[in-house]
């Protein structure tokens, strides 16, 4: 009887050659629904957005950021292999978030906030709070402008999704902290981070016995955005190992949303199927013709909220949770594409720039190791003579 042959994730992930369009679509769809997730939070205030946490949604509204942030995992864990050293891995990660996230603060404080603000112009501009507000662009996060949606269901809040940019900064700098020990040659220090993150993160909630404190996909529950982001880098690290087929993706999404339900600690052991999951969904390859070469997903993540505040400000016959999406979804892909051809895009060319740092960090690393050798080799023939 013929064996089937296994076939894993890293057969599929060689099998689309390292690009699978499946995370391309996939990232759209988690901005998008993050700005669903949003829709009643902005149309009606925080009592609209905790009953909908507090309902049996909640498990699949849960599931969108701590998805981004696996889906991130598996992908910079690629670019980290591919990258000779850590100035090319953290000079891409820079070059992708950066600059858009500088444009839409500014957009935000330059533009819309003097559009909206109850407060004279000169009063505005020289507010604290809009000096703060600017900080958002190298990721000290500030939610509020002067006078700015003072009348929104949910008040004084520009953007409240830039909540997650100051940990996908941190995970990042973790990647690199666990590549410098060794994370390309010991690969098991990816799980090992993964089990030791979510110990850290039971034993501080039975210290503090708060109720209010638990373990969820929610991406609230931030120490566990840590966790999936490097259970995605593991996967990827040991995706020669771990299957590629629909009965394995299909067990991983059931237990991610099962896991909220198993009681107050189900949710520790959502990390790694979190991100085996969105890994599966991933890999599909799907035709590109509708993406046509162009990555929208980051511009809707950083505008959703904010175009969805300024609808409910000039359209508050719009504060309909389905009519929120029907109006704001359109209005970020126009912002997201936008912010596509005129900042991100072209600040990928800056790869250039990188990869000549990087070839010259190369040499200069290269001459000192030769220096090394020459006075080692020189000391060695001194004493024998």
């Amino acid at each position: 009887m013929a064996r089937v042959k296994f076939y894993s994730l890293g057969d599929r992930y060689a099998a689309t050659g390292g690009r699978s369009s499946g995370f391309d679509y996939l990232r759209l769809i988690l901005a998008s629904l993050i700005i669903a997730v949003h829709s009643p939070l902005t149309s009606y205030g925080l009592a609209a957005n905790d009953a909908l946490y507090e309902s049996n949604l909640a498990r699949f509204c849960n599931l969108p950021v701590p998805m981004f942030f696996a889906l991130s995992g598996f992908l910079v864990a690629g670019s980290l292999e591919r990258s000779r050293t850590l100035v090319m891995f953290l000079g891409l990660r820079v070059i992708r978030i950066v600059p858009a996230l500088a444009a839409a603060t500014a957009l935000s404080a330059v533009i819309l906030g003097p559009l909206v603000t109850t407060m004279p112009a000169g009063q505005y501009f020289s507010d604290p709070l809009f000096f703060q507000y600017l900080l958002n662009a190298v990721g000290d996060v500030h939610y509020a402008l002067p006078g700015v949606f003072a009348d929104n269901p949910w008040p004084s809040v520009v953007n409240g999704q830039l909540w997650t940019i100051p940990y996908e900064l941190y995970c990042y700098g973790a990647v690199a902290v666990i590549a410098l020990l060794g994370l390309k040659r010991r690969r098991a220090l990816g799980p090992v981070f993964v089990v030791a993150i979510t110990m850290l993160y039971l034993l501080w909630v039975l210290y503090n016995s708060d109720n209010n404190v638990g373990a969820s996909t929610n991406g609230v529950r931030k120490p566990f955005l840590f966790a999936t982001l490097l259970a995605g880098v593991s996967i990827y690290f040991y995706r020669e190992l771990l299957p590629w087929n629909g009965w394995c993706g299909t067990a991983a999404l059931a237990l991610v949303l099962a896991l909220p339900g198993a009681g107050r600690y189900g949710g520790f052991l959502a990390p790694v199927p979190v991100a085996y999951a969105t890994v599966w969904l991933g890999l599909m390859n799907p035709s590109r013709k509708l993406l046509r070469g162009a990555d929208y997903s980051y511009g809707i993540y950083l505008y959703g909220f904010a175009v969805q505040q300024t609808m409910m400000h000039f359209l508050p016959m719009a504060r309909i949770w389905y009519l929120n999406i029907l109006i704001s979804l359109p209005a970020a892909y126009l912002v997201a594409a936008a912010s596509w051809h005129f900042i991100e895009r072209p600040a990928g060319q800056l790869r250039s720039v990188l990869k000549r740092l990087e070839d010259w960090f190369q040499e200069y690393r290269n001459g000192e190791r030769a220096s090394i050798r020459e006075a080692t080799d020189g000391d060695l023939a001194a004493q024998k003579n």
